[in-house]
């Protein structure tokens, strides 16, 4: 059974940093994508950054290039998918979640929620001083 669980969601002063974690299990090819997106008050949700299992391709949504990092790593049959982000700013508050296309063939990814057909229940990210 596939399954996605976020962490490391919280409260942070603007300029200061939090690394989000994906915990994807039951994933046992790297026939994946795991995306991570967001979602703030009163907007829709909207792709952050995305990674291809089997080609290492990475997105960035232009808000957070530069700023946010994707990388995986496997054990076994669980994937954990990190999104290391720096600079935070106010607007980047939001619930984040992780969602998972599996499998497929596709070599990238990206940041339409179409692509995708798991998802985690998401980890609230404050920035405010």
């Amino acid at each position: 059974q596939l399954q996605l669980v976020e962490s490391g969601g919280g409260l942070v002063q603007p300029g200061g940093s939090l690394r989000l974690s994906c915990a994807a299990s039951g994933f046992t090819l790297d026939y994946y994508a795991i995306g991570w997106f967001r979602q703030a008050p009163g907007k829709a949700r909207e792709g952050v950054s995305c990674t291809s299992g089997s080609s290492g391709f990475a997105y960035y949504a232009d808000p957070v290039k530069g700023r946010f990092t994707i990388s995986s790593s496997r054990d076994n049959a669980k994937i954990t998918v990190y999104l290391q982000m720096n600079n935070l700013k106010p607007e980047d508050t939001a619930v984040y979640y992780c969602a998972a296309s599996y499998p497929t063939a596709r070599l990238s990814c990206s940041g339409s929620m179409g692509q995708y057909d798991y998802w985690g229940q998401g980890t609230q990210v404050t920035v405010s001083s």
